[in-house]
């Protein structure tokens, strides 16, 4: 039987959640709000002359050849930062749980990413791989890789995913072991008597009960490569070699602050919400059709 909460005053409810919805209103749908109204707008850069120009910012968006190819980077970027991500942090999850001894210090080891800033892991990872000091940029360099992200849009991309990825890791890694812990071990054993090989027992009972997690966890790492990475690639690379790592957070950010031009980023803005909020419903329309509750 379903439990209900009964409040005895009607407007008590209202009360309760006020907090949480002055805090959206504030800081999700104004913020929404200035960005469409901006979008149609045309203002000079100090902001005291305006002129309502309609879907004209939207158009020369799409008519500039930087700003679609910056749809191909944070394509390439974020299926490489989702789908790298989720599998890494499944096989440590995995790992974790087989492990008895000293298993409380590894998951520990394992959260302690998650603690650090984006743009922390940005410059750490930058330094790991900077010139000539770098300890990666050095152990490739003896193996005979000269890795070169400064001149090397494909170095610069891999740099910042390595980044991202594991700055995200422990999240995904602590909703996978919960997951992995939750399943019956009764299961397994059942699997394992009926002669199943680890490999079949994953496929067939661990992952597809693991996949609410994995559907949940797929949602959030879209939406983590799409707007909270931009401290790591600002850290990291500053869109650069060229334009070769600029993603779409980071060109709003550098058309709206350092190329100031507020109406051309307000509307990267819209498009961006626009695109982030039709990738979760066709996930949520068609990609949830396989997860089994």
């Amino acid at each position: 039987m379903e439990k209900r909460v009964l409040f005895k005053s009607a407007w008590l409810p209202w009360v309760l959640i006020t907090p949480q919805m002055a805090i959206i209103l504030v800081f999700f749908f104004w913020p929404a709000g200035q960005a469409l109204y901006q979008s149609v707008l045309q203002e000079d850069a100090f902001g005291a002359h305006s002129e309502f120009v309609g879907m004209a910012n939207f158009q020369r968006l799409f008519d500039d050849p930087g700003y679609l190819d910056s749809f191909r980077i944070t394509a390439i970027f974020s299926v490489l930062v989702a789908v790298g991500g989720l599998a890494l942090s499944l096989l440590l999850a995995v790992m974790a749980n087989r492990v008895v001894r000293a298993s409380g210090l590894y998951k520990t080891l394992l959260i302690w990413p998650y603690a650090v800033a984006p743009v922390v892991a940005g410059v750490l990872w930058l330094m790991m791989f900077a010139s000539p000091y770098g300890t990666i940029r050095y152990a490739l360099i003896e193996m005979g890789f000269e890795w070169d992200h400064v001149l090397n849009g494909n170095h610069a991309m891999a740099l910042i995913v390595m980044a991202a990825i594991w700055k995200h890791i422990s999240y995904n890694f602590l909703f996978f072991l919960a997951g992995l812990q939750s399943i019956p071990q009764s299961l397994i054993e059942a699997a394992t008597i009926d002669g199943a090989s680890p490999w079949r027992r994953f496929w067939s009972i661990v992952f597809p009960l693991l996949s609410p997690t994995t559907f949940f966890l797929l949602v959030i790492n879209v939406v983590y490569a799409f707007f909270e990475t931009f401290a790591i690639v600002d850290a990291a690379t500053s869109g650069g070699p060229g334009k070769d790592t600029s993603i779409l957070v980071y060109k709003v950010y550098y058309d709206g602050f350092k190329a100031m031009d507020i109406n051309g980023s307000a509307a990267q803005s819209v498009v961006l919400m626009a695109i982030v909020i039709a990738l979760t419903v066709v996930q949520f329309r068609f990609v949830e059709k396989k997860v089994h509750y």
